[in-house]
């Protein structure tokens, strides 16, 4: 029977030394935990969160102890200002909740030369520490990890999203609505939702003919599995390319094209707005799908029946024709 201590605390310089010690001798986990007293999850989360990397040693088996308590004393360090000051603490919890941003809750502080200032990067170490995802607080963030990276090595935006991708390189036929087969995605988030259950949204450009999918997480393969599934049975012409915003939930882009052969074009940073057509239905969508929406109760049958009763309401835009017409005529043209 595994034995470990019932209270959560930081490893100490001589448990991380054994640790580093016995991981070096590919010791596994179970028995780590085991000989430290601890819990193997708390050796899994001390591995991941406390290793060190350097591309100049592919061959450093990532974790040193001497290294290792440095960048945990370094981070409790960061979080002690919040955890020290608990009017400063709630101050922040109350706009990270209204929506404010870390940048812009450390960047008001300073503008109005408060008593106690912190760091954005204060700021994300608490929300991603014990205690704030105890509270939950990675939910009100604009886009949400599972853990901050470290600073200096998260990977570039232009590896994730190229500039070869970005919407000023997207073939003009598509900003011009002129040809037929060119969606735009995005997803709705709802506030009752505990969990990451969401509800993404494809519109295609020139007819405003939509697909609603219900997501039982925010994670990009599983996403992109689903966009495949649906539309891969579609002619290619139908199914060229899709625009997305950058949320870490379209990371996987490069799984559409290999599969269905569907390009992906990506909006500008924090331009959403330059994928109108979908954030246009989004906002029409609603009047059905509020905020509020406990989407956990919300029927598959229910979902589709709203997503066929918007596809069948006319639109302005195609001159009082609506989406369905539209889109099932562009798809005769094709046969």
């Amino acid at each position: 029977m595994e034995r470990y201590s019932m209270t959560h605390s930081e490893l100490s310089i001589s448990e991380r030394r054994e640790l580093a010690s016995l991981k070096h001798r590919h010791i596994p986990i179970s028995q780590i935990a085991n000989r430290l007293g601890r819990h193997r999850s708390t050796i899994y989360r001390e591995i991941d969160r406390n290793s060190f990397q350097d591309k100049d040693m592919p061959d450093y088996d990532g974790y040193h102890c001497v290294l290792a308590h440095a960048k945990a004393q370094d981070r409790r360090k960061k979080q002690r200002k919040l955890i020290q000051i608990p009017k400063l603490l709630v101050a922040v919890i109350e706009q990270l909740k209204t929506g404010w941003t870390p940048e812009q809750i450390a960047g008001r502080l300073k503008h109005e030369n408060a008593p106690h200032q912190v760091s954005h990067e204060t700021i994300y170490a608490y929300v991603y520490s014990d205690e704030g995802h105890a509270l939950s607080l990675a939910q009100y963030l604009p886009m949400r990890r599972k853990k901050r990276r470290p600073r200096y090595s998260r990977r570039s935006k232009n590896y994730i999203f190229p500039l070869e991708r970005s919407i000023k390189q997207r073939p003009p036929s598509i900003q011009s609505r002129v040809d037929f087969g060119d969606w735009e995605g995005d997803l709705m988030i709802f506030q009752k939702i505990l969990g990451q259950t969401n509800i993404a949204a494809i519109v295609e450009r020139k007819t405003r003919y939509a697909v609603l999918l219900k997501n039982d997480d925010r994670k990009s393969k599983p996403l992109m599995k689903k966009l495949v599934n649906v539309f891969s049975h579609l002619p290619f012409k139908a199914r060229k390319s899709i625009t997305f915003d950058r949320g870490f939930e379209f990371v996987a882009w490069r799984y559409l094209e290999a599969e269905m052969d569907t390009q992906s074009w990506f909006c500008d940073p924090s331009a959403p707005w330059q994928k109108g057509s979908v954030e246009n239905f989004n906002k029409r969508a609603r009047r059905y799908l509020p905020r509020d929406l406990d989407l956990h109760a919300l029927p598959y049958s229910s979902l589709r029946e709203i997503n066929q009763k918007m596809n069948d309401t006319p639109r302005k835009c195609l001159g009082y024709r609506t989406p369905q017409e539209v889109f099932r005529e562009e798809l005769m043209k094709l046969q």
